[in-house]
């Protein structure tokens, strides 16, 4: 029925149409054809270009040298095309750029006899315009502090969408060209491109700068910088690679200052010569120059700086040490074999060579005459610096453990325990007759044992100082409440020696008392010995967790990458992990370092910075996961020395390098934290909270609550909602039951770690 009503509707609609068709008279035919109309032009076919990104990597902008001229008397121009990844990961056209930024620098030979031999110039510097030059559709832009500036013009091609050039359309050059510059010599360009937003219209996080360009403009043949002495790969060992980019263009992910400029090949462009003065500012303090400025702030807290390099850098500590110049010299010898003072003052603070103070009285005559005295021999700077020293001195001492014998008396502390230790000294047995005696700082071994499923008990520990050797070995005789009969055991050094400037081992204090030691204390080369005291010959022994690769998620190769050595971040003598367990484990509880401190914007009478406890937040428990979890995120106190890596007023980290939420810096490479049942992948299940290790609590919420984001009492609630037994109600049992962290932040959960802490980028 309705069918029907529509149909007639239809056809009444139909007639009406038609009617109105002929009431003009037509008879109906077709009429005569019209004109044909004007081609238009052919538009941009749909989905071929972008105007947004999801991240700075997708945004690609890519220049070449033949279209690029900056030095001459020839007009400006630069010619760049720009790409931008779509939903589906595909890179197009990107168009609609408003504003850019051009940096443009070049290289020449010092013609002077101070500083380095070659020195970077800033082309729009030099031209006293300032640091870079923009580029908008206009020529106009407006400057930081709201001033209006001449911009060359910015015109994208449109028969070739993401083809953009840039020409200057206002009196004489454009101030990135250099007039009197020589084409011959190395010129670098880069671009930085403002107002790219994502598809929610959100303004993208980082930086979008093109990849830098060095270049002959004379024959517009790429070229290599010799300035660049430093690559991104040393940067990226502390301070992480930002994710997306490709392996030849990778950049530093973790840079606070100006928001991070994401390679040492960019932060030449200001911090130069021409920004920098050439000199150090007084009120300042530091030299803005590159190379003095990088030295200055890496040393931090280790020098004495004044004014405002004090309040900038005087908190920022140095992982290596300082004297380790390959640490982030990595590409050239240019470090060793360019001597010149501005360089040297930067670390060496105390030195003035205006008077000769600190330098033996010497004032040079210029920074030529320092190749004098510094340019080959024990006072070139490889030399002088001990580079490679302190590992050469760690393996030039070798000690293992040969045999082991235990008696278990009635009497109480009268357990003996003898250890045969193997010694040798650069290579050979150690002499008869020598003794470790004054030339160690610890001399300890410690002995603890180790259950079935790799879990460390602590023990006693026997000392090498005072034992004679004979034969290439030294035997340690120890009586002591060990109870350790048809134990399992593990025998692990805290050991240390004081060593000179060769490497060489070397009684700690002189015949007044005095240290003498050039680089401080060294640990021997020792691996942890097992040793099972149920058989004669040890077989069969258990090794600690920390010895088992399958249990330990963290890697002390990527840990060195940043420290060169564990063992600079103590003294104690160890540079493993399975060395750091005869103290740093889950049965012996307490801390050090019970109250974390936040540093307050206050300061004391002397200027220094007043910190104050974190009320309501204690930790009692010293397993390495705990230790270093807090350490690096700053949940820390600071009476022991150690104010890099602090919490602020606002419990933010400061002073930690890395990204804090990139588990990758120090864990394995697509490891699981997670095992199978819930718990950590290490198979710990307790951790004990007091010394005597008769209470404890879960591991999962404690690693967790090492991170300050995680550590109120908001978190609390949730860990123990979900199971955990947590610090302050601790348990009178080891036995606890696996939390249920897993069901929510297990890899590949929907808050997993993997995705939460992903951490490449800011």
């Amino acid at each position: 029925m309705r069918t029907h009503k529509k149909s007639l509707l239809a056809m009444a609609l139909i007639t009406a149409m038609g009617l109105t068709a002929c009431s003009d008279g037509d008879d109906g035919k077709d009429g005569a054809p019209g004109e044909p109309g004007i081609p238009g032009t052919p538009g941009t076919p749909a989905g071929i270009t972008v105007d947004t990104v999801g991240s700075a990597a997708d945004f690609v902008l890519t220049l070449a040298p033949a279209d690029i001229v900056v030095v001459g008397s020839d007009d400006f121009s630069i010619k760049f095309t720009v790409t931008g990844k779509d939903s589906k990961g595909e890179a197009m056209p990107f168009t609609g750029l408003d504003k850019v930024a051009l940096y443009v620098m070049n290289q020449a030979a010092n013609e002077t006899d101070t500083g380095a031999p070659i020195l970077w110039q800033n082309n729009a510097l030099a031209n006293e315009f300032g640091s870079s030059m923009y580029c908008t559709p206009t020529g106009k832009a407006t400057a930081r502090g709201g001033a209006e500036v001449d911009a060359c013009t910015l015109v994208e091609d449109e028969t070739n969408p993401g083809t953009y050039t840039g020409t200057w359309e206002h009196e004489g050059n454009a101030p990135v060209v250099l007039a009197d510059g020589d084409a011959n010599n190395l010129f670098r360009v880069m671009v930085r491109t403002y107002n790219v937003v994502d598809a929610n219209g959100v303004g993208i996080s980082d930086k979008l700068l093109s990849t830098p360009v060095d270049f002959i403009p004379a024959t517009g043949e790429l070229a290599i910088s010799q300035k660049d002495s430093v690559s991104n790969a040393a940067c990226i060992k502390c301070h992480s690679q930002l994710d997306g980019y490709a392996v030849t263009d990778i950049r530093i992910a973790n840079i606070g200052a100006h928001h991070n400029y994401q390679k040492v090949e960019n932060c030449v462009a200001c911090h130069n010569p021409a920004y920098a003065g050439g000199e150090a500012d007084p009120e300042k303090g530091w030299n803005a120059n590159w190379n003095a400025m990088i030295h200055t702030l890496h040393a931090g807290h280790h020098l004495d700086l004044t004014g405002e390099a004090k309040e900038e850098f005087g908190e920022i500590g140095f992982p290596s040490e300082l004297n380790e110049c390959t640490t982030c010299h990595d590409n050239g010898m240019q470090w060793n074999d360019n001597v010149y003072a501005e360089a040297c003052v930067s670390c060496h603070t105390d030195v003035n060579f205006e008077t000769g103070e600190g330098h033996l009285g010497i004032v040079p005559e210029s920074d030529a005459a320092c190749s004098g005295c510094h340019g080959g021999g024990s006072l070139s700077p490889e030399q002088a610096h001990k580079v490679g020293v302190r590992a050469m001195a760690t393996d030039s001492i070798e000690i293992a453990v040969s045999a082991v014998s235990y008696t278990e008396s009635a009497t109480a502390d009268a357990d003996e325990i003898v250890i045969t230790f193997d010694v040798k000294i650069d290579g050979a047995a150690v002499a008869d007759g020598f003794e470790f005696t004054g030339f160690t700082k610890y001399d300890e071994m410690k002995t603890g044992w180790v259950n079935a499923d790799g879990t460390y008990y602590g023990s006693k520990s026997v000392n090498l100082d005072g034992v004679v050797a004979a034969g290439g070995q030294l035997v340690v005789t120890q009586t002591a409440d060990y109870n350790l009969d048809g134990k399992s055991i593990a025998i692990t050094p805290r050991f240390s020696v004081c060593t000179d400037a060769k490497g060489m081992m070397i009684e700690c204090l002189d015949a007044s008392g005095e240290a003498q030691y050039d680089i401080g204390y060294v640990a021997i080369t020792m691996a942890p010995a097992y040793w099972n005291l149920a058989n004669a010959d040890g077989s069969d022994a258990n090794i600690s967790r920390f010895s088992d690769p399958e249990r330990v998620t963290a890697d002390e190769a990527k840990c060195n990458t940043c420290h060169t050595s564990l063992g600079i971040a103590k003294h104690y003598g160890d540079e493993r992990f399975d060395q750091c367990v005869g103290c740093h484990n889950d049965t012996w509880g307490g801390s050090y370092h019970v109250q974390p401190e936040y540093k307050t914007d206050e300061v004391d009478a002397d200027g220094n910075p007043i910190f104050k406890p974190i009320e309501g937040l204690n930790y009692n428990t010293r397993d390495l996961f705990a230790v270093a979890h807090r350490f690096h995120s700053g949940l820390w106190d600071d009476n022991r020395g150690f104010p890099a890596i602090h919490l602020n007023s606002n419990m933010e980290t400061k002073g930690y390098p890395a990204v804090a939420t990139q588990c990758a810096a120090c864990h394995k490479d697509g490891v699981n934290l997670f095992a199978a049942d819930g718990g950590l992948a290490s198979g710990k299940r307790a951790i004990a909270v007091d010394g005597a290790a008769t209470t404890f609590i879960s591991p999962t919420a404690e690693a967790c609550r090492t991170c300050h984001a995680h550590s109120d009492a908001a978190a609390m609630a949730h860990f123990k909602s979900n199971g955990a037994v947590v610090d302050g109600e601790p348990s009178s049992t080891a036995n606890l039951p696996v939390e249920s962290c897993a069901t929510c932040h297990a890899e590949g959960k929907t808050y997993g770690i993997d995705k939460m802490h992903a951490g490449g980028a800011h």
